[in-house]
């Protein structure tokens, strides 16, 4: 093998809509670059890159899994993500390391909700696009139509380099638009084809075609752009070189037609894949800091050694897998590597350039590979390598925050001993997914994208930990205050032979502002009560205080005087005056005009403009108030702060809603009072659990 040598690499993620053939793409060409012996479909769960048993079931991808394959000598780094909108971390971090982005749209679907954020990722990360129309052998297919979208929609320079010859059933082959060649297709998946003269009834299609790729790309020349003014004809020797430059400088962004499953046009897109996308030494710089100092890093093979995580993968059988992508310089397996963020230094037992689940080791790596290391302990997602002592620091990846939650709890004893370790690893794989309890509702609550995102992992756990979850909607963390002062005498007497037990306090219970809390004030003169009692009575009230006596939750926001009490010489003791305090509490509390509140939170919706009407609506009736609405290109957003109690499910609903075209964020903001009518529904499924236990 020898060195590395990064102008010979090429590395890209395809991204799209749910549906639109990424897979199927990835097995086209894993077969065309002789890597596979058979074409493998999705739908009889024998895809070299959905390869976990959920991806199987269900017939999608849920993880980003990485491709190696060989052509014309060059390396070719595939990143297949998932296309559903719960796993939109997996493709943000995928489209984040490569150093192209092909995005797949169906021939017969055209553009969906998931093809734009596929190129606003693009956008956002500065990446070289390709847009691959897949599916033209199927019925209502039409090349025509989504490439005129794809220039409305993303951008004028998307320009055809191959054009499909017939369409639908008799969609059997391409042309190339910059040679003037014909590829014309056995339709038996094979992937062999004949060249041939371009077909009589396409000769216009086709110099148009060439008319406007040529346009594109002289832009990126300017003194070749001169001469094309001039009327001068330039030569495809000149061109090409120039083609590169253009794409890689998102002047161009090409467009290929095909069939993955029919096999057709996948072996002329690859090699233009090889001749025209950037190699790591032509992508962009990477930015970084080092120290406090913000940097670019280049691509350069002989710079130090830096690469950043960006997916682990935790295998029952291997154990944990990191994924990484090389920003710059070499390594060999002689070295060890350093974890820049955690300070730690890690062993390196193999590098693996992986082709679905297989790994094939290899001695160096380069700038530009993405590969996996086995067994790395401190490795996170997010986290940049180097050598000792370097501080080069690539930004974390962002990954969008959680929407979606349930409670969860283990089935048996024994789910509950293997539950700890299952989250920590699910947790470690899965960055878009959040895992805490709740010290005031006591629920564990796991947190995804979405309900299938939150079925899947939960599958998994019980396939790879054997741990059994039931589910439920976590209890919304409620709290109690008082609207008025009220006064409580709290008085515990207990005679038995010998010492008895006394305590008497009278404590006044004020409600103070919102967020104040709880304060306690010692107003005791003339020693009613003996100094060292006094922090007793505080204690029997913050004891208190955890479970109000109107629905159990947390009371917040009061003040508590002791202003008054009595005491014995021989029976009043700490706890006395602690269950005395209780008593008062319990008493004052419900004479002081309790309330119930609830978490009010900010959220954000976007959405396009058809639906905004939908969604204004939907807001009222979930008790939100509308605070705003902004406009983002084609997008709107919606400000507006909602009770958490009426957000549970609005991940399902806004997409129903929006036929999946809607996103949104949340976050708390305040409490606020509950309206009576559901105090009063919260307060009787408080006391019919209380008389359940």
């Amino acid at each position: 093998m020898g060195t590395r040598q990064p102008e010979n690499t090429r590395s890209f993620a395809i991204a799209a809509h749910g549906g639109a053939g990424k897979t199927s793409l990835v097995e086209a060409m894993l077969f065309d670059c002789g890597s596979t012996t058979r074409l493998g479909k999705v739908e009889d769960g024998n895809t070299v890159s959905d390869f976990s048993q959920e991806e199987q079931k269900r017939q999608i991808s849920i993880n980003t899994s990485l491709i190696t394959m060989e052509r014309k000598g060059k390396t070719l780094f595939v990143l297949d993500t998932p296309g559903f909108a719960d796993f939109v971390g997996e493709m943000r971090s995928a489209v984040r390391v490569a150093d192209t982005l092909v995005i797949a749209v169906s021939g017969t679907s055209g553009i969906e909700v998931q093809t734009d954020k596929a190129w606003q990722t693009g956008e956002e990360f500065g990446l070289p696009v390709a847009f691959y129309i897949s599916k033209l052998d199927r019925e209502n297919a039409d090349f025509d139509k989504v490439l005129s979208d794809l220039k409305a929609d993303y951008s004028d320079k998307a320009v055809p380099v191959l054009l499909p010859v017939g369409s639908e059933s008799s969609f059997k082959g391409v042309v190339d638009v910059l040679r003037g060649k014909a590829y014309m297709y056995e339709t038996n998946g094979a992937g062999k084809f004949t060249e041939a003269d371009v077909p009589a009834d396409m000769a216009d299609a086709v110099a148009a075609a060439r008319e406007s790729l040529v346009e594109a790309v002289v832009e990126a020349d300017d003194e070749m752009m001169m001469r094309y003014l001039d009327g001068e004809a330039i030569s495809d020797e000149e061109l090409l070189p120039v083609l590169r430059k253009a794409i890689a400088g998102r002047m161009v962004l090409p467009v290929f037609p095909g069939s993955s499953t029919q096999n057709v046009g996948v072996q002329q897109m690859l090699d233009f894949i090889v001749d025209f996308f950037p190699s790591p030494l032509e992508a962009r710089t990477r930015p970084a800091k080092k120290g406090d100092v913000d940097i670019d890093v280049a691509p350069d093979p002989s710079a130090n050694f830096s690469a950043i995580c960006f997916k682990v993968m935790v295998d029952p059988y291997v154990g944990k897998l990191s994924f990484l992508r090389v920003n710059s310089g070499t390594l060999t397996t002689d070295n060890n590597i350093y974890n820049v963020n955690k300070g730690e230094d890690e062993r390196i037992s193999s590098f693996k350039f992986m082709t679905g689940k297989e790994g094939k080791d290899v001695k160096e790596i380069a700038v530009g590979d993405i590969l996996a290391l086995p067994k790395l302990q401190s490795v996170q997602v997010g986290d940049t390598l180097g050598m000792k002592g370097s501080t080069v620091k690539y930004p974390p990846i962002e990954f969008p925050k959680p929407v979606y939650s349930v409670a969860i709890t283990a089935k048996s004893r024994a789910d509950e001993d293997k539950l700890g370790n299952a989250i920590n690893k699910t947790l470690e794989e899965d960055p878009s997914l959040s895992f805490e309890k709740n010290p005031e509702t006591n629920d564990s609550v796991l947190s995804g994208m979405g309900d299938m995102h939150i079925d899947i992992v939960l599958a998994k756990m019980k396939e790879r930990y054997g741990v059994d979850l039931d589910t439920k909607t976590p209890q919304v963390p409620y709290r109690e205050t008082i609207r008025k002062t009220a006064e409580a005498q709290g008085k515990h007497k207990k005679q038995t032979g010998g010492h008895g037990q006394y305590g008497d306090a009278h404590i006044r219970y004020t409600p103070l502002e919102r967020g104040a809390g709880f304060v306690f004030e010692d107003n005791i003169v003339g020693g009613a009560i003996p100094k060292g009692f006094i922090p007793a009575v505080e204690k029997g009230l913050r004891e208190s205080l955890v479970k109000g006596p109107l629905a159990g939750f947390p009371v917040v926001d009061f003040k508590a005087t002791l202003f008054f009490g009595s005491y014995h010489d021989v029976d009043s003791s700490e706890m006395a005056f602690k269950l005395a305090a209780r008593l008062s509490f319990k008493k004052g509390i419900l004479d002081a005009g309790p309330i119930l509140l609830e978490p009010i939170m900010n959220v954000e919706v976007t959405v396009p403009e058809d639906y905004l009407g939908d969604v204004m609506g939907d807001f009222n009736s979930r008790r939100g108030r509308i605070l705003g609405i902004d406009s983002k290109g084609h997008q709107q957003i919606v400000k507006a702060q909602v009770p958490l109690a009426e957000m549970f499910r609005y991940a399902i609903i806004l997409r129903s809603m929006t036929s999946g075209r809607g996103s949104f964020t949340m976050e708390y903001d305040h409490y606020e009072e509950v309206p009576a009518e559901i105090t009063k529904k919260v307060v009787a499924a408080h006391k019919q659990e209380e008389e359940e236990e």
